[in-house]
Parts: structure tokens; C-alpha cells; sequence
């Protein structure tokens, strides 16, 4: 695998960054023979546990954000604090600051290189240790290293807002690894990320249409052929969708984590696909 350059780690008030030789690697490297517990609380939102450590994806742990509405799954429960939040990017949907306020107070944060200072002035003292990743760079938590990978998604908190990160993803690396794209498109080094044990691949969004920087179903099947992932689990659909637009598309809102199956089982055909609804949860050993 090609090395990633050595860069600077930006933590922020805490724990420390550091780069990662490399992203991909075989199984043992890092793994181990073990479980990842997972519950899938719609959109990007995912309760992972490995090794005795919980982290949270990418909270949204409300029924309204702006004109969207959950509808679909009950409004999240967490079992606990976690131990630390990846948050993948800017965008209000992944980056909801009434969802972090609802966690314990400094519950710590990893976000991309450049989210820290929009972080810290939003949430005020209740921010806790807030660690900026870039791709490359990886930091310890508990029982797992955490380290960010790239990601092909518009940078900004809005379409004209000056608040610029770029978008990651994320290789968790305990008695498995778990790859959490965030919020992507395409691109090439997704080869250079396997194989995984564990793959959670957004397959569509919260509206009728897909703008750049997404994936649909086909699109992720073939991500998750060229990380090599033994199982994979679609997120980042059929939970929010605008007031009034119930019936404009249904299709885009419910289907898109069977037709995702469907493609993964003729481009991925070594990817075992598991397809839930908010709130339900699965276990996954590794390959």
C-alpha cells in the first residue's frame, strides 16, 4: 500500500494525533479475532462497539432538523456516554450541535482538520477534548486506534458558508476493522483502505436527488468491492426527508439499502450485505 506523507496532527485541546504509515493492511495487523456490536440509529448516526470501546458516528439524535423530519425509527436512546463522537464533516446532518448538547458534557470530539475552532465556539465550555484529523493521521481511544481516511464531499457547513473542513471517513482498528466512509463520493484510493471487516456505506440521502459527492446503491457496491469489505452495512438514507415530500420519490427514502444488496451481490459478490432499519442492531464477526 502506498504510504500516506508525513503530516502534523492537530490535536485541540487534548489527546494527541499522529500520522499513520499507511491505510491498509491484512487481517492481524491491528485486528484480532472478535465482534463489532452495532445499532444503526438512521442517517449517519451508528453506535459502534469494539473491544470494550463505544464511539458515535455522526449524531443526530432528533426528530426535526430544519425541513427535515425522521420518518422512519424511533428517536435514539443511547446505552450510554460514549467514549469519544467522529463527526465526518460540516454539514448540519452530520454536524448537529443540539444533538452533541444532548450528550454528557466534554464527551470527546475527533472532527476534520479545521472543524475544531467552529466546534469549541459553538458548544462553549461544554466542548471537551476536540482532536482534528486529517487523512494519514490516527489517534488512540480506548482499546482502538481511529484513523481518518479521505473523503470526496463539499468541505463547507452550507453552500456559501465560509466554514471550510474537508470532508474524512474513518478506519476503526480493534478486534476488527470498521471503515465509516461519512459522506462520500468515489475515488480511487478507496482500494488502498482494505481489505475491512466491516464497511458502513452511505447508499443515498435525504431528499429525491443526489448532488456531487454522494454515493447511490450502485456507486456503493462498487466502493465497498474496492475496500475488499467482508460485510457491509447501508447508512445515510431513508430516515430524514423533507416536510411535504412524502410522496415525491418513495423510492429514493426505502429502497435504497435492498437495491444497494442487490448491486453489492453482482459487483461485491465476497460482501456480506446487512440491511437495517433504524434502531435495529447487528453483530458482525470478522472475516
Amino acid at each position: 500500500m502506498p504510504a500516506v506523507p508525513p503530516v502534523q496532527g492537530r490535536p485541540v485541546a487534548g489527546a494527541g494525533a499522529r500520522p499513520a504509515a499507511g491505510y491498509g493492511g491484512r487481517h492481524g495487523e491491528g485486528t484480532g479475532d472478535g465482534v463489532v456490536a452495532l445499532t444503526w440509529h438512521g442517517h449517519s448516526t451508528v453506535w459502534l462497539e469494539d473491544s470494550g470501546t463505544r464511539l458515535l458516528t455522526d449524531p443526530l439524535l432528533r426528530d426535526r432538523l430544519a425541513h427535515l423530519r425522521r420518518q422512519r425509527g424511533p428517536l435514539p436512546r443511547l446505552p450510554g456516554a460514549p467514549d469519544a463522537v467522529l463527526v465526518s464533516h460540516l454539514h448540519a446532518d452530520h454536524l448537529d450541535f443540539a444533538s452533541l448538547r444532548r450528550l454528557p458534557a466534554r464527551t470527546p470530539l475527533v472532527v476534520p482538520a479545521g472543524a475544531a475552532r467552529l466546534v469549541r465556539r459553538v458548544l462553549g465550555p461544554a466542548a471537551g477534548t476536540c482532536t482534528e484529523l486529517s487523512p494519514g493521521e490516527q489517534i488512540t481511544i480506548g482499546r482502538v486506534t481511529v484513523r481518518a481516511v479521505p473523503a470526496h464531499h463539499h468541505p463547507g457547513r452550507g453552500p456559501w458558508s465560509r466554514q471550510q473542513a474537508p470532508a474524512i471517513g474513518y478506519l476503526i482498528d480493534g478486534q476488527a476493522r470498521t471503515w465509516f466512509a461519512g459522506d462520500t463520493g468515489l475515488f480511487d484510493e478507496m482500494a488502498d483502505l482494505g481489505p475491512v471487516d466491516l464497511a458502513l456505506i452511505p447508499v443515498g440521502g435525504w431528499g429525491p436527488t443526489l448532488g456531487p459527492g454522494h454515493l447511490d446503491p450502485p456507486a456503493a457496491a462498487e466502493a465497498v468491492r474496492r475496500a475488499a469489505a467482508a460485510c457491509a452495512v447501508p447508512i445515510h438514507y431513508g430516515t430524514f426527508w423533507p416536510i411535504g415530500c412524502d410522496r415525491i420519490r418513495p423510492d429514493r427514502f426505502l429502497h435504497p439499502g435492498d437495491d444497494f444488496a442487490r448491486h453489492a451481490a453482482a459487483l461485491a459478490p465476497g460482501t456480506r450485505t446487512v440491511v437495517l432499519c433504524p434502531g435495529q442492531s447487528v453483530t458482525v464477526r470478522q472475516s
